[in-house]
């Protein structure tokens, strides 16, 4: 069962001076704090509040309820992936199908490992609100990025890259995110980039139009 699936999840104002941006960027650096600490289940507004340094009718000012400041908190995360794929993809038009796999490979850890310590407790957090529109947002925007890059590469033309770009896509934020736990500290974060990326590029050389055909 989602947690407050009938509660207003979308915030109440949005930030418009540089001192309110301040209190709300408090506010989720207080979430995440609070998350990595206590866990969701434990996680509440009188914490975060105590956390990030103001009242608790100040963060209702802007989020009514626990379960939109969580909601703000997962958009914030996937729009940071988000923006560094689309970064990375921009940065990366007509390299070799073998650098734009590193690229994204590249871009999607290092986001991860900014918020490493918090990400699973905001994957939980995923579980129990419907985020669905979120995550359609944040791979509609990374499909798009990909499918642009990869229709520069200069190594050879790919088959379809309107379907890889939804295939790689679906790996970052589906099967990818699994695996980052297990895998990603400071000590294997370069294997497990390496691994991706080895993984990424096997798969765009055999999409290539000039590719040999697979054996089987």
């Amino acid at each position: 069962m989602r947690m407050g699936s009938s509660l207003p999840l979308n915030p109440r104002k949005s930030p418009r001076q540089s001192r309110s941006v301040a209190t709300v960027n408090a506010i989720f650096e207080a979430t995440l704090q609070v998350l990595e600490s206590d866990g969701p289940a434990r996680l509440n507004t009188t914490r975060v509040a105590r956390r990030a340094g103001v009242s608790v009718g100040t963060l209702y000012q802007y989020f009514p309820n626990k379960q939109a400041l969580l909601f703000a908190a997962l958009e914030r995360h996937l729009a940071m992936l988000a923006d560094a794929i689309e970064k990375a993809c921009d940065e990366n038009r007509s390299a070799t199908v073998e650098a734009m796999a590193a690229a994204v490979v590249k871009a999607y850890l290092q986001t991860r490992m900014v918020q490493a310590e918090v990400t699973p407790a905001l994957y939980l957090v995923a579980r129990e609100i419907d985020v669905r529109q979120l995550a359609e947002q944040a791979t509609q925007r990374s499909e798009t990025a990909i499918e642009a890059m990869l229709s520069t590469a200069i190594d050879g033309r790919l088959i379809d890259p309107h379907v890889i770009a939804q295939t790689l896509t679906a790996a970052i934020y589906g099967t990818v995110p699994a695996f980052c736990p297990r895998v990603l500290s400071l000590a294997n974060s370069r294997e497990a980039e390496r691994q991706l990326t080895v993984m990424f590029s096997a798969y765009l050389l055999a999409q290539r139009g000039d590719a040999p055909p697979v054996l089987r």
